[in-house]
């Protein structure tokens, strides 16, 4: 196997963790948006959290599609065409998202604030199942011919497996944002994220235990077996971590648990990139969906020079908006009708137009 495409399948690989961590939790955040927060109040300071970085983490899965685009161009193309329904639907689910963020504080009544919430809750549990259910079906494998087209239908996205892939990113999302919300609020917020955080471990627990555990005996290498350990450990730790308040401890469990679960599914997808149930000759391996050396010798000198300074951007920001947000941060809403102000704290500046 020749280095380049190795050290290409494994740079993809700590991108789609770095933004399965850093989006997870703001997927956790916006699903929870009703169930904490209890008043417009409490919705921005939970917005407000998230407000700085959201976009930022973001950049994860713009880059790691970018990475597989150039440097497994078939791999792409099967991915997104095979899993086009899906992966539109996520492409909707974050505009909108996106929109909303910038768009609830633009109105003044709750009628135009509850619509806004449900675009964030939508736009946050929809990519929180779908990315689950597809990485998930891409470590099973799909039905693909000998060109690379995926003939995958409903039966075969939809299988068991699968569905418990998504149903694990989706609560462990959730419990990775409402313990992020411990970490980063303060107040009535952070107490009943901490209710939630432990409601959404019932489910969680056993579901992460249970991929993980299907994972490794159906499509698992023996390496992945101690990292699957780790991930099923950190999550249990996790729940008495943030039962006793320690956020910083729980939160970083959390964030174990969903690394290490990438690692695992990448892990037990290595060689292959995409595997074919139709025929195992059919399967995208990391050596013939490979972009040319050239190519990946380009990619490898611009991701040396360019990926650090990125990194370090995305840590500057998250240290300078490091201070738990709470709601003596938040003005005021305007009374219903009246002109809206702009929120004037610097947790608002940092959400966008949160109010």
């Amino acid at each position: 196997m020749e280095l380049l495409p190795l050290v290409w399948f494994i740079a993809i690989a700590v991108l789609w963790v770095g933004y399965l961590v850093l989006e997870g939790f703001d997927f956790g955040v916006g699903m929870l948006l009703p169930v904490i927060g209890k008043d417009n109040t409490d919705r921005r300071v939970m917005i407000n959290a998230i407000g700085p970085v959201w976009d930022g983490n973001e950049v994860w899965l713009i880059t790691a599609v970018g990475a597989m685009f150039a440097a497994f161009p078939a791999w792409y193309a099967s991915v997104f065409s095979g899993f086009y329904l899906p992966v539109l639907v996520i492409l909707v689910a974050l505009i909108v998202r996106g929109v909303a963020f910038e768009y609830r504080g633009k109105g003044d009544t709750a009628r135009w604030r509850a619509w806004w919430d449900r675009a964030i809750v939508f736009g946050s549990a929809a990519p929180a199942v779908l990315w689950g259910l597809i990485l998930a079906n891409i470590v099973r494998g799909v039905p693909m011919d000998a060109d690379g087209i995926v003939s995958a239908g409903p039966a075969d996205l939809l299988s068991p497996y699968a569905v418990l892939g998504g149903l694990t990113t989706l609560t462990l999302f959730a419990l990775h944002g409402a313990v992020f919300l411990t970490l980063k609020t303060a107040g009535p917020v952070r107490a009943r994220a901490r209710a939630a955080a432990l409601r959404s471990a019932v489910v969680a627990v056993p579901a992460a235990v249970a991929f993980l555990a299907w994972t490794q005996l159906a499509y698992g290498a023996a390496w992945t077996w101690p990292v699957a350990a780790v991930a099923a450990a950190a999550l249990v730790a996790a729940v008495p971590l943030v039962a006793g308040g320690r956020e910083g401890w729980s939160f970083t469990a959390t964030a174990l648990t969903i690394g290490a679960t990438a690692v695992v599914l990448f892990g037990s997808l290595f060689p292959d990139v995409l595997p074919s149930t139709t025929d195992p000759a059919h399967s995208l391996t990391i050596a013939n969906a490979s972009s040319a050396d050239y190519a990946l010798t380009v990619m490898t000198w611009v991701a040396v020079v360019f990926l650090p300074l990125v990194i370090a951007y995305q840590a500057w920001s998250y240290w300078v908006f490091r201070k738990r947000v709470s709601r003596e941060h938040i003005e005021p809403a305007p009374a219903y009708g009246g002109t809206h102000t702009a929120p004037g704290t610097a947790a608002d500046a940092g959400a966008g137009a949160a109010g």
